[in-house]
């Protein structure tokens, strides 16, 4: 099924960043490939970073995983060909997270596995960028309200009790649900696979200790740190991010230990005011969090800072990181752009959401979201049936929209 697509043009990196990575992949891919994206020099021996089932691009290959969650439809939109391709339905569906390649629709009877067929490898120096067949993968026995996280190697699932069952992500990606195996319970919030280790908060929703895994289980340390009704979760170069009450704590691996730095807020905020949502780039160390109902936090990793912008009625928020302007959309429909520098309102679309669109655009399954990538952000708008492709660099002109079949409420990229 392909989408109708209005206002098309070419989606494009900054030339720059293109030329970077075209470099890399004819410096370390080696491996020629077919298909819509650029092909690599091909070598009769294996190549750097091949992955069999795989084609290696030389820039990324965002799709959208998009749910109905009034149906239970679902779907894939690959955003390089603007092809659409049909999964299958998720009755119940009423939320939807992502690794970068897995989709997880949360549904109160299981967690449904989609894999989205498009991923990034990052080395450090260079970034390897793939592409392979859509398919469902599958159930894990986790109901509404778990939370996923993954790495390269393993899976971890807390459920709404704390409890943490680890999967083999090796195994989801040759399409099947490999075993489990318990990490425990008594966990608040998501345990997070990190530096070949599980981090994790280890305690009730008031007061949690931080604690830190090997892959079998065993804890290995125990950072001198607390969290104090921890909610919200981000892992960045520069770290694991988890949200606290008085502002956010830094978990870094360093010389084969790891440390726990606090990022406070600085001053009071209230309870309502809590960065507890964290949105941001696949590889960016700027995060983004509702502050309120009229203002977003914005978290430099890097420079450990927070800054809290002033905004209309926030609906959804994102940024791509440094330089970028800060993505707001706000319950006039219309995604606003701000400078976080300032706090300057530098641009807005045209209201992107419909009528019905802007009245449900409330907390809860179906609220619209920003997905961000290198050089486009998206938004869905479930009552016009439609996904819009933001050009962020432009003055947020809008690039593309996809019409669609179903619903869109549930939205995620892969390929990050």
């Amino acid at each position: 099924m392909d989408p109708t697509v209005r206002t098309h043009t070419t989606r494009r990196l900054p030339t720059a960043l293109v030329l970077v990575t075209a470099l890399f992949a004819a410096g370390c891919a080696g491996r020629a490939d077919g298909g819509p994206e650029p092909a690599a020099t091909e070598s009769s021996a294996t190549p750097h970073g091949y992955v069999e089932g795989a084609r290696e691009a030389a820039e990324e290959q965002s799709r959208l995983l998009l749910g109905d969650p009034g149906t239970g439809a679902s779907r894939v939109l690959d955003l390089v060909t603007g092809k659409v391709h049909e999964t299958a339905a998720v009755p119940g569906a009423a939320g939807l997270s992502t690794d970068g390649r897995f989709g997880f629709f949360h549904t109160d009877r299981g967690t449904h596995v989609v894999d989205g067929g498009s991923w990034m490898v990052d080395h450090g120096d260079h970034v390897h960028y793939y592409r392979a067949a859509i398919r469902d993968v599958g159930d894990l026995p986790a109901g509404r309200g778990a939370e996923v996280r993954s790495d390269a190697t393993v899976t971890a699932v807390t459920d709404r009790d704390g409890r943490t069952t680890l999967y083999d992500r090796t195994a989801l990606e040759q399409g099947k649900v490999g075993p489990a195996r318990t990490l425990g319970d008594g966990h608040a919030g998501a345990v997070v696979p990190y530096g070949e280790h599980l981090v994790a908060l280890t305690g009730d929703d008031d007061s949690a200790k931080l604690t830190v895994y090997d892959r079998e289980g065993a804890p290995v340390a125990s950072p001198d740190a607390t969290c104090e009704r921890p909610r919200g979760d981000a892992v960045t170069r520069r770290g694991v991010v988890l949200g606290c009450a008085d502002g956010a704590l830094l978990v870094r691996a360093e010389d084969g230990g790891f440390t726990a730095e606090r990022i406070p807020y600085g001053r009071g905020v209230p309870e309502e005011e809590r960065a507890t949502a964290f949105r941001h780039r696949a590889g960016s160390d700027t995060l983004t969090a509702p502050a309120g109902e009229r203002a977003v936090w914005v978290l430099d990793v890097t420079d450990r800072a927070w800054t809290r912008v002033r905004t209309g009625p926030v609906v959804a928020a994102n940024t791509a990181g440094e330089g970028a302007p800060l993505l707001v959309l706000e319950t006039d429909g219309a995604l606003h752009g701000y400078d976080i520098a300032t706090g300057r309102h530098t641009a807005r679309t045209k209201p992107l959401l419909t009528a019905a669109g802007k009245a449900a655009a409330g907390p809860g399954a179906g609220a619209p979201v920003v997905e961000v990538d290198r050089s486009r952000a998206y938004v869905n708008d479930r009552a016009g049936t439609r996904v819009y492709e933001i050009d962020y660099n432009d003055d947020l002109r809008v690039a593309r929209s996809f019409d669609l079949d179903i619903a869109p409420g549930l939205m995620a990229e892969t390929g990050r």
